[in-house]
């Protein structure tokens, strides 16, 4: 007969593979409509530049209410995704919170530490170490790691990949 903690175990596992699971689609459809949404200003600043251009006055036409204005594009989008690295990508093609993660494996190895576990960044960061806050964090640096920005050289261990340097991304 399983115990009761026994079970809770493997329902808690299931859960969380699922939530996994499940923030992984969110990642990938997040990154979908960045696209889309990217394509749509472009052809909106296509059509709003031809009327320009086209307008026997030389000036705009007044539909263009739906098109994106001009601080619209200037406008900072939410990094939606984690891109693979390469040398020379800046870290700012990442969310904030990633950032925040490789910055501080950044300044661990430029004074000479080691590789962190997520309980102790979660602790740097001023979190709560629970499981919730944990896992989470978990998440993300496995994603860093599955994309070459960071490396694991232990188990929950994490450290940035050869080759990836400051916020620059510079090598």
């Amino acid at each position: 007969m399983p115990s009761v903690v026994g079970l809770l175990k493997q329902y808690e596992l299931a859960a969380r593979r699922r939530v996994d699971g499940l923030r992984e689609e969110a990642d990938r459809i997040q990154a979908e409509l960045a696209v889309a949404e990217q394509e749509w200003q472009e052809w909106a600043i296509a059509r709003r530049r031809v009327d320009t251009v086209l307008a026997p006055d030389g000036g705009g036409t007044a539909d263009t209410k739906d098109a994106p204005g001009p601080g619209d594009a200037a406008k900072p989008k939410p990094k939606l995704q984690v891109p693979v690295w390469r040398e020379g990508l800046s870290w700012s093609v990442l969310s904030v919170d990633y950032q925040r993660i490789l910055q501080t494996l950044a300044d661990r190895l430029r004074l000479g530490q080691g590789p962190l576990t997520c309980q102790e960044m979660a602790a740097m960061f001023g979190m709560e170490v629970v499981p919730a806050r944990v896992e989470a964090l978990r998440s993300k640096a496995k994603r860093l790691v599955a994309r070459g920005w960071l490396a694991e050289p232990a188990p929950g261990r994490f450290t940035l990949s050869p080759g990836v340097a400051g916020p620059g991304g510079a090598s």
